[in-house]
């Protein structure tokens, strides 16, 4: 990992270097991260660095131990599909209520998610392509009224999922193909065809599930 320099917060380089090092798969997942000996390679104190760790474990990047260093997160195989299933109910229901909705802005602020989305894969950035991922989920369920409905969805495209996608190291594979499913999406939107936007959904969050199979096959091969 690359020591940091004083032109940020300390602590926010220290979490910028430890998660570039997570999604890079240079820190593996389930390794120790041990405090003493990782602020000396960051060249920054203890607390900067713990601060850091905070803030990846609120993101589910790290998972915080009592008592002993924390680790790289790491998901099974069972809980990533029962997610994905709550995921799936929660998302194909708000893509029915939300599709004949008459709202420009809600439209152009697909539209410029989309066109970020394409911006980051052509720079390969991915960290910033699952960051616009995200939001445009976040975006469909802005306009559910259901309060409860909006923070479930929201809590599902963010911590496990979120981390799921970093640590998995296959966004770059499939960066574009989830691109051209929300295209898809979008376009059913605009037509205001609920079947046609339920099944571009369905179709979406279905190769979710097959991009999550992949790793754990490629994991364990």
């Amino acid at each position: 990992m690359k020591k940091v320099k004083p032109a940020a917060s300390l602590a926010e380089q220290a979490y910028s270097s430890i998660k570039t090092a997570i999604m890079s798969g240079k820190l593996a997942s389930e390794i120790e991260l041990p405090e003493e000996r990782l602020a000396t390679d960051l060249g920054v104190s203890r607390t900067p660095f713990r601060e850091a760790i905070r803030r990846l474990a609120a993101e589910g990047l790290v998972v915080l131990n009592k008592g002993k260093p924390a680790t790289v997160a790491t998901f099974t195989k069972e809980d990533s599909l029962d997610f994905m299933e709550l995921r799936s109910v929660l998302e194909i229901y708000n893509i029915r209520k939300v599709v004949s909705m008459d709202d420009p802005i809600f439209i152009h602020a697909l539209e410029e998610n989309l066109k970020r989305q394409e911006d980051a894969i052509k720079e390969d950035d991915y960290e910033e392509f699952i960051d616009y991922d995200r939001a445009f989920h976040l975006i469909l369920a802005s306009k559910n009224e259901n309060s409860k409905i909006r923070e479930m969805i929201h809590q599902m495209n963010s911590g496990v999922n979120r981390a799921f996608l970093m640590l998995s190291n296959t966004v770059h594979m499939s960066a574009m193909g989830a691109y051209e499913e929300h295209e898809r999406i979008l376009e059913a939107i605009k037509l205001k065809d609920i079947e046609l936007a339920t099944k571009e959904m369905t179709i979406h969050l279905e190769n979710i599930e097959e991009r999550f199979l992949f790793y754990y096959k490629k994991r364990n091969e």
